[in-house]
């Protein structure tokens, strides 16, 4: 049972090392000596003009957050697709349902004027 586990476990050793080897010689070939060019502020050639650290409006992260809800949501859709054929009505009707409940979702969101960008 545990050899089914072997490749996975190997997988997993092999991208660890990959990766962390990477980074090590990264930290260990670059020069750590940043001068003033280095480390001044940068912004498309030119100087900043305003902090980086500006709260962004609730609205940006609450379309992120719907966008990222429904995006998963429709991934369902194409395995589901797939194997339609062989799964049969049953699974008609309950991807049916699902995508009713997603519509009236959508709909609220719509009417509650969650999708407005002002």
């Amino acid at each position: 049972m545990l050899e089914n586990y072997l490749p996975i476990l190997l997988f997993l050793l092999v991208g660890l090392l990959v990766g962390g080897g990477a980074l090590a010689a990264g930290f260990l070939l670059s020069e750590h000596r940043p001068d003033v060019e280095k480390n001044s502020p940068y912004e498309c050639g030119f100087e900043a003009f305003e902090n980086a650290r500006l709260k962004f409006d609730v609205r940006y992260y609450l379309v992120a957050i719907l966008f990222i809800l429904f995006d998963l949501e429709i991934a369902f859709f194409f395995p589901w697709a797939v194997v339609l054929k062989e799964l049969g009505i049953t699974a008609f009707i309950a991807m049916a349902i699902f995508l009713g409940i997603l519509v009236v979702g959508f709909v609220y969101e719509w009417k509650k004027g969650a999708l407005e960008w002002e």
